[in-house]
This record gives C-alpha cells, sequence and structure tokens, in this order.
C-alpha cells in the first residue's frame, strides 16, 4: 500500500452541526472523537467554518483538512464535515437527508390545524379514540408516528 494514501476509518461523516445567523451553536455531532475533543476546540472550528461561508453562495468548503458541505435555510446554517479524501456528493446526500427530514418534521408543528396534524402522523382515529385518552397519550402517540413515518 502506498504510504500517502489515507488511513482507512468508518467515520464518513466526521461531525455534524447546525448554527443560527449568529454562528451560535444549536445542535452538533462530532462521531470522530478525535477530531476535535473538547468543546471549546469544537467551538472554535465551528466558528471558523461560519465565518467562511455564511457569506458565501457556495455549497462546499475546505478548511483545515476538511470537505465540509453546508446549506443555509433563513436563519440556520447546516454543516456536514468529512475528511479532505471524502467524496462530496456522499456528504451532500447526509445533508440533504438532514434538511429535508428537518423541514418535513416542522411543516408538522407548524399546522395549526389538529385534524391535519393527526392526519400528517397517520394517527388512527378508529383504534384509539381521542376522548379516552390524555394528552400525553395523545401527545406520544403523535411522537411515535412521526419517528416511523420518518424511517419509512
Amino acid at each position: 500500500m502506498d504510504s500517502t494514501s489515507p488511513e482507512p476509518s468508518l467515520y464518513t461523516v466526521k461531525a455534524v452541526f447546525i448554527l443560527d445567523n449568529d454562528g451560535n451553536r444549536l445542535l452538533s455531532k462530532y462521531y470522530d472523537p478525535e477530531l476535535y475533543p473538547s468543546m471549546k476546540e469544537q467551538k472554535t472550528f465551528e466558528k471558523n467554518v461560519f465565518n467562511k461561508t455564511h457569506k458565501a453562495d457556495n455549497e462546499i468548503a475546505f478548511l483545515e483538512g476538511m470537505t465540509i458541505v453546508y446549506k443555509s435555510s433563513i436563519d440556520l446554517f447546516f454543516y456536514v464535515v468529512g475528511s479532505a479524501q471524502e467524496n462530496e456528493l456522499m456528504l451532500m446526500s447526509v445533508l440533504n437527508c438532514l434538511f429535508d427530514s428537518l423541514s418535513h418534521i416542522l411543516r408538522v408543528i407548524l399546522e395549526s390545524d389538529p385534524q391535519q396534524v393527526l392526519q400528517k402522523v397517520n394517527y388512527r382515529a378508529d383504534e384509539n379514540p381521542l376522548t379516552e385518552q390524555s394528552v400525553a397519550q395523545v401527545l406520544q402517540s403523535a411522537k411515535e408516528q412521526i419517528k416511523w413515518s420518518i424511517l419509512k
């Protein structure tokens, strides 16, 4: 094997994070424990990524030896990080899945008509009449239905 080839790794996606319009962390998950082991290092990296990408119209960036694909929506920035050798299309498919899944979930949450919410989460009123359930049971059932509809 060539000494310049990268070491094989199971960490295709090194990190996923969502930042607000000011570059503050809303959500992050680092899958490679060696990438940025401390919270301070992670936040510094995220700030550097945000500063490089928040005004750009591109979908890909290279920073600190990492391939970063990103997408913005109104005031949120979604990022998926991989190694420099990682296939950008693979990273972009992860980003699109994350972005589309959250968009679908938030559309259900923003619905104001309860019948529409029940319909969107495939609630079966004939199996469990609403009058015989507590609010907590209805919410738990709706949550489970949303989870299953996402996994389909």
